[in-house]
C-alpha cells in the first residue's frame, strides 16, 4: 500500500506538529508514509533518519508571489501529474482546501481522507488533526513529537564543538519569524549572567540570517559574555540537530529551534510573548514562560518586554534540578 500525506503548512514547527500524526498513520498501514510539505518545512533536513516517512514531495508553490511549478490552475494540473506517478492507494489531506481535494482526484488516488471543506476558522492545528485521524480511521494520538538523529553525528558534533558534559550547555534559540516573538539581546544577556555567576556554562547561539536577528546576535557576542557562546547562525538544521541534542537544556522564542529542541528530547523553555500558548506548550518536553503580569498569552499579547530573566534562570534550576 502507497500512502501520501499533505501538509501544506510553511514551518518546520508546523512540520513537527503534524510529524505524530504522519507516524501514526504509518504504524496503522503497517508502510512508510510519503509527504507533500514545502521547502522551508526543512524536511528533507529533519526527517532523514525517520524510519515512517517515505518519498519527501516538494510542494513548489509561493502563496504570496503566486510563483512556481505548482502555483495556479497549470500548477495544480502539474501537481497532479507529480502525484499521479507515484500511483497511491490513500492520501491523507491535513487541511479543508478544495484545490488539494481536486489534485488528488486528478491524480487518481482511491480513497481520499481530507478536513472538513472550507472550515478553517479558528482550526485548533494539534485538535483538529487528533479528531480527523480519530473520525477516519479511528486512531487516537498523543501529541508528543519526536526527531532522530544519528548517534555517531550526536558523539562527532560534541568534539567538534567542545561540548563538556561538566558544563550545563544551553541552547538559546534567540531568532524568530517577527519583531513580536523576539526577546531582546538584553534579556538574554542577564539571562546568561545569572547563569554564569554560579555555574559553568556554554550557550550555543540559534539564530536565522535576518537583520533584526543578527542584531540580537551581535550584541550578545559583543557582551562581556562572550567567550561562553557558540553562534549557530551559519549552521544548517542538519548541523545544528547533533549539537541540540548534546544540550542539558534549551531556552527558545517561539521560534522553530523550540519545536527542534523539544522534539529532539531536550527539555524546552519556550518564551511565550505574542502567540497562542498551545503552541510553546504542546509537547511534554516544553516549558512556557509567559510575560509578567499575564495569565495566558495569545496573538497581540505584545509581551516580550515583560519576559522575566530571573523566571527564566528559576525555571532553569527547576528543570535541571540544581540549586
Amino acid at each position: 500500500m502507497k500512502i501520501l500525506a499533505v501538509q501544506n503548512r510553511m514551518g518546520i514547527g508546523d512540520m513537527i506538529i503534524f510529524l505524530p500524526f504522519i507516524e501514526a498513520i504509518s504504524k496503522k498501514f503497517n508502510t512508510p508514509v510519503s509527504i507533500l510539505v514545502k521547502q522551508s518545512t526543512k524536511s528533507l533536513e529533519i526527517l532523514k533518519n525517520n524510519s515512517y516517512v517515505d518519498n519527501i514531495i516538494l510542494l513548489d508553490r509561493n502563496d504570496h508571489t503566486k510563483e512556481g511549478r505548482h502555483s495556479g490552475f497549470i500548477g495544480s494540473l502539474n501537481l497532479a501529474s507529480d502525484i499521479r506517478k507515484y500511483n497511491f492507494d490513500k492520501v491523507f489531506i491535513f487541511n479543508s482546501s478544495l484545490r488539494f481535494r481536486i489534485v488528488m482526484k486528478i491524480a487518481k488516488i482511491k480513497d481520499i481522507y481530507q478536513y472538513k471543506l472550507f472550515d478553517k476558522k479558528k482550526q485548533n492545528i494539534i485538535k483538529t488533526a487528533q479528531d480527523f485521524l480519530n473520525k477516519t480511521i479511528n486512531l487516537d494520538v498523543e501529541s508528543k513529537p519526536t526527531i532522530s538523529v544519528n548517534p555517531k553525528d550526536i558523539s562527532e558534533a560534541s568534539v567538534k564543538y567542545n561540548i563538556e558534559k561538566k558544563n550545563i550547555n544551553i541552547l538559546l534559540g534567540i531568532g524568530g519569524s517577527g519583531d513580536t516573538k523576539r526577546v531582546s539581546a538584553e534579556k538574554y544577556i542577564e539571562f546568561i549572567k545569572l547563569c554564569t555567576n554560579s555555574y559553568e556554562c556554554k550557550f550555543f547561539l540559534a539564530t536565522g540570517k535576518k537583520y533584526e536577528e543578527q542584531e540580537i546576535l551581535k550584541k550578545i557576542l559583543n557582551s562581556n559574555f562572550k567567550n561562553y557562546c557558540k553562534a549557530l547562525d551559519d549552521f544548517t538544521i542538519s548541523e545544528t540537530l547533533p549539537i541540540i541534542k548534546n544540550c542539558n537544556l534549551a531556552i527558545c522564542n517561539d521560534t522553530s529551534f523550540s519545536h527542534l529542541s523539544a522534539a529532539l528530547g531536550i527539555e524546552t523553555i519556550v518564551l511565550m510573548t505574542d502567540s497562542p500558548l498551545l503552541y510553546g506548550s504542546y509537547s511534554p518536553k516544553m516549558h512556557p514562560i509567559i510575560p509578567d503580569g499575564e495569565k495566558t498569552v495569545t496573538h497581540n499579547t505584545l509581551g516580550k518586554d515583560k519576559i522575566n530573566p530571573e523566571k527564566i534562570f528559576n525555571k532553569t534550576k527547576e528543570i535541571l534540578k540544581i540549586s
